[in-house]
C-alpha cells in the first residue's frame, strides 16, 4: 500500500543505523522512495560513526545521528538516560507518517514505535521481537536471500517500483578532486591508475594473513598491475604495518589517513579492488569497481558484493560458513589455507582493461 499521494509533504524515516555494508545495502530503498515521492521529506536515522557517509546526500532531506555508544550507557548513567529521552521526544516531534525499519532489532523497532508514525514497516522475522513494534510486517526469511533482496522486498511491500537497484553514494566533484590530490601526495607523484588493497576487517576471522597480502602485492607488481594502494581505518594500522614491512614499502600507504567519505572517493577511482569481507567491499561494489573479495566464515550469497561482475574467493570447507568472530575450531583454515594463486586467478578473470597493463 503506497502513502497517501494527497499529502503535500509526506514525511518518511529510514532506520538503518549500521553497519557500513548494511547502509550501502539500504540505498536502493532510498532511491526508490525518492523516485516515488519526489516531494517527500526523507530522513535517515544512522549511527553517528556512519553519518558522514550520508551527510549531504542529494536524495536525503535530513540525516539523524544516533549515539548508540552513548545511549548504551543509559541504564547506569542518568545523564545518558536523559539524553536518550530528549532524543526520542525530538524524534516524535518530527511527525513522520511512515517509518521503515531496515535494521530489525529491538532497539530499531522501539525507535520506529517511538516516532508515533501511524505506519511502521519492518521484517516479519525481525530479531529480538522487534516485529511487535510494526503496523506492517513483511513476510519472508532474511536468511534465504541477499540482504539487498530482502530490503527490496520491503520496498515493494509499500508499492515502490524497483526495477534495477541503485546505490548512489552522492559523492561530489570536489571530493573526487581531493581524492586525486590525496593519492598523488601519498605516492609523491601523479597516480592515474592504482589497485586498492584493503587488508582489514572488523572480525578477526574475516582477515586474510598479512603475509599473504604482501605476497599478493608483490605478484601484482611483477605482473604489471597498477600501483597498489593500501586503504583502511586507523584500527587496521597493525596489519597494514606488517604488509608494508613484508613488501619493503612497495605499496602506497593511506591506511588510517582517510575519512569515510574520502575512502569512498578513493575507492570510486580504483581500477581494481581486493579486500576481505568488509564495509569498504560494499562501497566498491556500489561503484561497480572491478572487485575481488576474500570470504571466510560468512556466506557471500547473503552478504557478498551485490555485483554480478565481482569475484568472490572462498574455500569449500565443511565448517564454512560458521558466522563466528573467532574460529570455533581454533585453526582458522578458511583464511589460513586460502592461497595467493587462488586470488590471482580471480583477478585474471576480471576485465583485462581494468587490470594488468602487461600482456
Amino acid at each position: 500500500m503506497p502513502l497517501d499521494d494527497r499529502r503535500k509533504d509526506p514525511r518518511v524515516l529510514i532506520i538503518k543505523p549500521s553497519s557500513l555494508g548494511d547502509i550501502v545495502h539500504a540505498l536502493p530503498v532510498l532511491t526508490a522512495l525518492r523516485a516515488r515521492y519526489p516531494f517527500a521529506h526523507l530522513a535517515w536515522l544512522v549511527s553517528r560513526p556512519f553519518a558522514p557517509l550520508l551527510d549531504g546526500h542529494p536524495l536525503l532531506d535530513e540525516v539523524i545521528p544516533f549515539d548508540r555508544q552513548g545511549y548504551g550507557r543509559m541504564l547506569r548513567s542518568p545523564r545518558a538516560l536523559a539524553d536518550f529521552v530528549r532524543f526520542v521526544r525530538d524524534l516524535r516531534r518530527r511527525r513522520f507518517n511512515l517509518v521503515l525499519d531496515l535494521q530489525g532489532l529491538v532497539r530499531s523497532g522501539f525507535l520506529a514505535w517511538a516516532t508515533g508514525a501511524p505506519r511502521r514497516v519492518g521484517f516479519g522475522d525481525a530479531r529480538e521481537l522487534a516485529w511487535l513494534f510494526y503496523t506492517q510486517r513483511v513476510a519472508g526469511s532474511r536468511r534465504a536471500c541477499h540482504a539487498v533482496e530482502m530490503n527490496l522486498r520491503l520496498a515493494r511491500a509499500i508499492a515502490l517500483d524497483v526495477q534495477t537497484p541503485a546505490f548512489p553514494l552522492g559523492l561530489r566533484t570536489q571530493e573526487l578532486t581531493d581524492a586525486r590530490r590525496l593519492l598523488d601526495g601519498a605516492a609523491c607523484q601523479p597516480l592515474e591508475r592504482f589497485t586498492a588493497v584493503l587488508p582489514g576487517a572488523r572480525w578477526e576471522s574475516k582477515r586474510w594473513r598479512a603475509e599473504r597480502f604482501a605476497e599478493l602485492i608483490e605478484r601484482l607488481h611483477a605482473d604489471g598491475f597498477p600501483q597498489c594502494v593500501l586503504l583502511g581505518a586507523a584500527e587496521d594500522r597493525p596489519v597494514a604495518d606488517r604488509v608494508i614491512a613484508a613488501t619493503h614499502g612497495a605499496a602506497v600507504d593511506l591506511v588510517g589517513r582517510t575519512s569515510l567519505r574520502e575512502l569512498a572517493a578513493v575507492l570510486s577511482l580504483a581500477e581494481l579492488v581486493i579486500c576481505n569481507d568488509s564495509g569498504p567491499m560494499h562501497i566498491a561494489a556500489a561503484f561497480g569497481r572491478p572487485l575481488v573479495a576474500l570470504f571466510g566464515p560468512t556466506n557471500p550469497a547473503r552478504t557478498g558484493p551485490y555485483d554480478p561482475s565481482a569475484r568472490v574467493v572462498q574455500l569449500p570447507l565443511e565448517c564454512v560458513p560458521c558466522y563466528r568472530r573467532e574460529c570455533p575450531l581454533l585453526h582458522h583454515n578458511c583464511m589460513v589455507q586460502l592461497e595467493v594463486e587462488a586470488v590471482m586467478q580471480a583477478v585474471r578473470t576480471l576485465t583485462p582493461t581494468a587490470c594488468a597493463t602487461a600482456p
